[in-house]
């Protein structure tokens, strides 16, 4: 199927935060003279489309094809249409929004600079075969034309402006007359590659009628003296997704919908969480997730924004009147990519199926396209934030195909020295420096691919891009042999006071970067350069050793928080091997002397968090994992939980004037370690065996039972335990027959029936014991 670069436009005119230019409709009809065999169009939609076949839309998902930077890659629909092909006359309908082409509302992150930014741009084939053999291809020129649209604003972060009055029926009809229509214009075609997108579209999964309905609500913003009052609506989950929109209004009334996540302490509504507050955009106008409808005032009207999304639980509704204030009014149509469920957790503690429930949310929530950091404020495709999620997502879910193409992308993105931006895809921002805690994503994402799906193909297409990064990663590594750049342990507690020193978390990142990479080369018989990879990673352990630790405390001496040891660089030290094995004791108590003294709370950002609750399960401390996390008092997931957050947040804070993002995946992991530690299903452990797994349980004590499962390449694997009346654990495991491995009982624990302490991992149920 071709996939044409001949781009066309309404016009050159781009649309901005305070000149508005209308979203386009295009169209172009075609006439069919004899039988069609075969029918098949390709589509480029630049930033987004929508596309109608004689009225009827076919468009493949939500902000279709995909979002990307495309001077890397452009992404094409293609449709099969040949069932709504016939002999006569047809109309192709297109509407086009600013998407990434014209990301004037992402001006924190230099968007508005992108070197691709123009106008909406489409690129059209439509591929005809005859019944008599003959074959024809119609591509877009001079013969669509265009009008403006009733969307009079586009943004994907700022929201839609939509004028009902100004809908043309009929306009994507055969036979409507487009005579008075513009005609289309010719433009440069973008420099990436053209590729079909392979990702799994984004569509509505369910929707939502609102759980209460508040008067009389006003929104303040800091440093503006905007207001806004009108009716709450609050849908009781901060999901993502778009508002329907069903009302009677007059003619000319215009409804206003701002939506965000967080009422205070004080019971108000705030947008102020998702904003940059900044000086310099004091007076920038006021669009965080806003969307506006004029009506046509001609009975019931129906509306939903096109090219844009929002995170939100609450909704303050201005412009209505006090009977049009109805559960009607407003319905949440909640969407994210589509994923099938992989896996999933229950146990009989409340908090800790909350905090699944937390996890799962904030996952889907900010999965449109690829992983995103939050799905109101940013919506950016951060590196770090995908690779902390990476395990616990494939876990649950299956996001196969678009970690594949997003994945695309991010090599696409890795410059000449070999560096990829800490958000893919970029304008530019944040792609100078070096960053390892976050550029660990290009290796991470096909190591753990590859563990848990058995890809090889992503490894293979990984291996130059990694290869190029390490060199980039040598030139920047200092005399002490570290690599003394980035971001550090993010959103920890303490974050205020100061972060773990980046000289030690970005060279730890490298070492697990060399580790991953050596298993790759070898999987792929690249031996020398895994060999490489392995004398790499030893130089930078010994270098933190070298410089970084004290030996007479067996402490990491990289952190600034004033603490007696950091939580976060103990444990990456041990769980990343830079300890001696003799050296670990003594590391490891002070690691939980540090966590007892804070009161079993947590003192972790991203990358800690990522590690600690795992690295304490390893060495017998499964009851003081569940205890920190579990916690109801602050620090603790267990109080995010007790807060009534829905998703999974940025931060642990819970005060009023340092609440952030409150969904977000990047703390997620806590639901790998449901999975993996208290149901102990190990898949594929040593990342060698497919038909690998290991069942190594953990009977809490808060808990009465427990149960998971993943759905693996070779089948399904499913743990659930329960307690006995006698004091015994019921254990019942259900394995593929083609799978192999141990079952591993919990120390203490033997089989009442053999005494035991393991056995083969085979489908059965088990009855234990303690001795």
């Amino acid at each position: 199927m071709k996939l044409s670069r001949n781009f066309i436009s309404a016009n050159t005119a781009m649309c901005e935060l305070t000149e508005w230019v209308a979203a386009p409709y295009l169209r172009r009809t075609v006439t069919i003279a004899k039988a069609v065999e075969k029918a098949e169009l390709s589509v480029c939609g630049l930033g987004f489309y929508r596309f109608w076949l004689d009225g009827t839309e076919l468009t493949r998902g939500h902000m279709s094809p995909f979002i990307s930077n495309p001077d890397d890659i452009m992404d094409y629909d293609v449709y099969d249409i040949t069932d709504r092909i016939g002999i006569g006359r047809h109309a192709l309908g297109f509407l086009l929004g600013n998407g990434m082409q014209n990301c004037f509302g992402g001006y924190v992150w230099d968007f508005e600079k992108g070197a691709w930014r123009s106008a909406p741009k489409l690129a059209v084939c439509l591929a005809l075969t005859y019944a008599d053999g003959t074959a024809e291809e119609i591509e877009a020129d001079e013969a669509f034309v265009w009008m403006p649209s009733p969307i009079l604003f586009d943004d994907i972060r700022h929201g839609e402006r939509y004028d009902a009055a100004l809908e043309i029926p009929g306009w994507n009809l055969p036979d409507f007359d487009d005579s008075a229509w513009n005609t289309a214009v010719r433009v440069e075609c973008p420099r990436g590659r053209s590729v079909v997108c392979g990702a799994k579209p984004i569509r509505e999964w369910k929707r939502l009628t609102p759980i209460a309905i508040k008067p009389d609500m006003r929104l303040t913003y800091a440093h503006n003296p905007q207001v806004d009052e009108g009716y709450l609506y609050d849908f009781g989950t901060d999901y993502s997704g778009i508002p329907l929109l069903r009302i009677k209004g007059q003619k000319g009334q215009k409804i206003s919908m701002i939506f965000g996540e967080y009422i205070d302490s004080k019971g108000n509504f705030t947008v102020d969480n998702l904003r940059f507050v900044r000086e310099d955009y004091y007076n920038i106008p006021l669009y965080i997730q806003r969307d506006e409808y004029t009506c046509k005032g001609e009975g019931i009207e129906e509306w939903s924004p096109s090219f844009t999304y929002h995170g939100f639980r609450y909704c303050l509704v201005t412009g209505i009147t006090a009977e049009q204030a109805t559960e009607d009014l407003l319905t949440y149509i909640v969407m994210n990519t589509e994923l099938e469920e992989r896996g999933a957790f229950s146990c009989s503690d409340a908090i800790l199926n909350q905090l699944q429930s937390m996890v799962r949310v904030a996952t889907l929530a900010n999965f449109y396209h690829f992983p995103t950091d939050c799905p109101h404020r940013e919506k950016n495709g951060w590196t770090a934030d995908a690779s902390l999620s990476l395990e616990h997502t494939l876990l649950n879910l299956a996001p196969d195909e678009n970690y594949r193409e997003w994945y695309m992308h991010i090599l696409a993105s890795q410059d000449e020295r070999g560096n990829i931006p800490v958000i893919v895809p970029t304008g530019g921002w944040g792609g100078h420096g070096i960053n390892p805690s976050w550029d660990i994503l290009l290796f991470h994402l096909p190591y753990m691919f590859y563990r848990y799906r058995g890809d090889k193909q992503i490894v293979e297409d990984s291996l130059a891009g990694m290869w190029h990064y390490l060199d980039f990663l040598v030139k920047n590594t200092n005399e002490d042999g570290l690599v003394p750049y980035g971001l550090g342990d993010w959103c920890a507690p303490t974050y205020y006071e100061g972060f773990v020193e980046r000289s030690f978390t970005s060279t730890v990142a490298a070492i697990e970067m060399c580790r991953q990479a050596s298993v790759l080369f070898d999987l792929c018989g690249r031996t020398t350069q895994a060999d490489f990879c392995r004398a790499l990673g030893s130089n930078y352990r010994e270098a933190i050793r070298a410089h970084l630790i004290d030996y007479d405390r067996m402490i990491v001496t990289a952190f600034t928080n004033g603490k007696p040891c950091s939580q976060t660089a103990q444990a990456m030290a041990i769980y990343y091997g830079i300890f001696n094995d003799d050296e670990i004791p003594a590391a490891y108590k002070r690691m939980t002397d540090e966590i007892h003294r804070e009161g079993d709370h947590l003192d972790v950002g991203v990358l800690g968090a990522r590690v600690i609750f795992h690295l304490l399960t390893e060495r017998g401390d499964a009851e003081l994992a569940y205890a920190m996390i579990a916690n109801p008092t602050y620090p603790s997931y267990g109080a995010l939980a007790a807060a009534g957050n829905t998703a999974m947040t940025e931060c642990f804070e819970l005060e009023d004037d340092r609440i952030n993002s409150r969904n977000h995946h990047f703390f997620g992991d806590v639901s790998a370690w449901f999975i993996k530690c208290i149901c102990g299903i190990h898949y594929n452990p040593d990342i060698t065996d497919h038909a690998r797994v290991d069942i190594k349980p953990h009977f809490l004590n808060a808990l009465s039972h427990a149960e998971a499962y993943h759905e693996c390449p070779m089948g399904k694997i499913e743990v659930r335990w329960a307690r006995n009346d006698d004091g015994t654990v019921s254990l019942t495991v259900s394995v593929p027959a083609s799978m192999h491995g141990n079952i591993v009982f919990p120390d203490g624990w033997v089989c009442a029936s053999c005494g035991k302490t393991e056995t083969d991992a085979v489908s059965g149920s088990y009855t234990l014991k303690t001795v």
